[in-house]
């Protein structure tokens, strides 16, 4: 039998209890924490949670999105940095609690997407997205791209999307 050594993750990240790590915070707004407190389905919580070099610590930082349970829409994103020296435990070094926010990681940099809205859309069928790139400059997020999507109005089956009013054919 061979002593090969046991495969191990690359990223250096330590498991975060992101749930308690938001109840926790005096940053996270009181809607989203009630969100926390009781779990979509069995014991998963509605949390999306990535770790990814974004501040330029030695720990990898710690992506936290909140989601509704219902259909999965993003109500709040955050960004936690690993404390250095004596104090254990993360700072939140971002925050945004728009609603359809979803926090993510492009190149080494923090990018923001939120889908837009036209009058009579349904949650399911936004008009568009925006996207916000964020670089880490002197302790904190500095937006420097952006860019606007907007999304067809077609279905996949060529008729109109339930937001432009007319049924679809069958």
């Amino acid at each position: 039998m061979s002593n090969s050594p046991s495969p191990t993750s690359t990223a250096g990240f330590k498991k975060v209890d992101a749930v308690q790590l938001m109840r926790d915070d005096p940053k996270v707004g009181g809607d989203v924490k009630k969100s926390l407190y009781k779990p979509c389905a069995a014991d998963e919580y509605p949390v999306q949670v990535t770790y990814a070099s974004l501040t330029g610590n030695t720990a990898p930082d710690v992506i936290v999105n909140v989601m509704t349970c219902a259909d999965s829409v993003g109500i709040g994103s955050y960004v936690y940095r690993k404390r250095s020296g004596a104090r254990d435990g993360y700072d939140n070094v971002y925050v945004n609690e728009q609603p359809s926010v979803t926090a993510g990681v492009n190149k080494g940099e923090l990018e923001i997407s939120k889908q837009t809205y036209a009058s009579g859309d349904e949650v399911g069928f936004p008009s568009g997205e925006d996207v916000l790139t964020y670089h880490w400059t002197n302790d904190h997020f500095t937006q420097y791209d952006s860019y606007h999507t907007d999304y067809s109005k077609i279905t996949t089956d060529g008729g109109p999307s339930p937001t432009d009013g007319a049924a679809s054919k069958g």
